[in-house]
């Protein structure tokens, strides 16, 4: 069976067109660079998922070392690169740091690519 009759898309370009449309400038690039740097690891996209499906979107590092079976050094390493990238925010309370998705932050990734 050919390749197009498999893909729901045959024009290849439409799916492409906001990257091929103009180059990227050097701002919006070094932002995405940054940003796909950031979320290009596997343990961070868990970070990330397992940030979003908790209640309130929000999260304690104390409840995010265990399920990724990482050291809390590691995973707090993990979490400071999201929030540099503006992915996560961190708020400190007592002795944890919780944190949650930065509201519109993915969206935003997502249309630095299509306003490419």
């Amino acid at each position: 069976m050919p390749v197009a009759e498999l893909l729901p898309l045959t024009d290849v370009t439409a799916c492409c067109a906001p990257l091929a449309r103009e180059a990227m400038d050097a701002e919006n690039a070094e932002k995405l660079a940054r940003s796909l740097k950031a979320i290009a690891d596997p343990a961070r996209l868990r970070l990330i998922s397992m940030v979003a499906a908790r209640e309130g979107a929000e999260a304690c590092v104390c409840d995010l070392t265990e399920p990724l079976g990482l050291s809390q050094p590691t995973v707090s390493h993990h979490l400071k690169v999201l929030v540099d990238a503006g992915i996560l925010t961190r708020d400190k309370r007592g002795i944890w740091a919780y944190y949650a998705l930065v509201p519109g932050a993915l969206d935003s990734l997502g249309k630095l690519l299509v306003s490419a």
